[in-house]
């Protein structure tokens, strides 16, 4: 039986931490960077992984190395730092990048590192922390065919539908646009209960109505647990970064020469929210951002 390969993780977050937890469990000999939070990397120690102290040690020890990380300004640093990735780099490592990045920088880096041997793509990520951790997301994979055959068996530790939309970046530009998706109906659902509590229609016949109707889906459900229901915790998704990813679609449909006009109107709130001190607060609680800007309380 082949010896399995040796993964390095970085970004141990709400989705980095079940991922990682499945390759460690599923016999992957697992380096990982330590954070701040103790909690996670002190977990997956407990189950057999190694904790190291930069990024450069994590792929001088790896075969493949993943990154679940905030946005791509933190890529680049863990990439390209006097202690990154790059500087511990050999011909044959593999470099899978999870977050929800931008495809420009995505491309970029893959061209610089493919002189060292060195394969960077991107398979960022569907469905939420459940998932991660009882290995059954969903990931959006932009390389070439031969890459993905090589990383599938262990990607497949972590996830339960592996899609290959192109090449590298078109990854993360699906996951830009399925996050448009999501955080446009959360923009248009907060507006329409607005318009509603304004006219006398409250939320909770607003809800009435829409539940179960052919306008209902899994995201409307999510949704409508904060405002209904009061819960916070229903979509652990920021606002900031739900901002950070709009820019970035923005960014994106600017480079392509293409008129967005929702694309822009989409952002604005979050973009209102974030810079009124409201960033931490998750994507449901936009619909009080965008009550509150018509001097409406849901």
């Amino acid at each position: 039986m082949a010896e399995k390969q040796r993964v390095g993780f970085i970004g141990l977050g709400y989705m980095g931490h079940g991922m990682a937890k499945n390759l460690v469990e599923k016999g992957h000999p697992l380096v990982i960077k330590g954070n701040r939070n103790r909690q996670p990397v002190d977990d997956l120690v407990g189950r057999g992984a190694k904790e190291l102290a930069t990024p450069k040690e994590i792929a001088a020890a790896s075969d493949i190395v993943f990154l679940c990380l905030p946005g791509s300004p933190q890529v680049e640093e863990t990439v390209r730092g006097e202690a990154g990735l790059k500087a511990g780099a050999r011909n044959g490592l593999v470099i899978i990048d999870t977050t929800t990045a931008d495809p420009n920088s995505t491309v970029a880096l893959a061209a610089e590192l493919a002189p060292l041997g060195v394969r960077f793509l991107d398979a960022p990520l569907g469905r939420t922390p459940k998932e991660a951790e009882s290995g059954e997301l969903d990931t959006m994979v932009g390389a070439d065919a031969a890459t993905l055959a090589d990383i599938k068996p262990v990607v497949e530790c972590w996830a339960k539908r592996v899609i290959h939309v192109g090449p590298v970046g078109a990854g993360h530009s699906m996951k830009l646009l399925m996050n448009f998706l999501s955080l446009g109906y959360a923009a248009l659902y907060s507006e329409a209960l607005t318009i509603g509590a304004k006219t006398g229609i409250g939320k909770e016949v607003f809800h009435s109505v829409i539940n179960g109707s052919r306008m209902d889906c899994g995201f409307y459900q999510t949704f409508m647990k904060y405002v209904v229901g009061g819960d916070e915790k229903a979509h652990l998704f920021s606002i900031r970064n739900a901002h950070k990813d709009l820019r970035y679609l923005n960014a994106v449909a600017n480079a392509a020469g293409i008129a967005h006009y929702l694309a822009t109107a989409v952002k604005n709130p979050y973009a209102h929210a974030e810079a009124t001190g409201q960033g931490d607060k998750n994507v449901p609680q936009i619909s009080d951002v965008i009550a509150a800007m018509n001097g409406v309380k849901l």
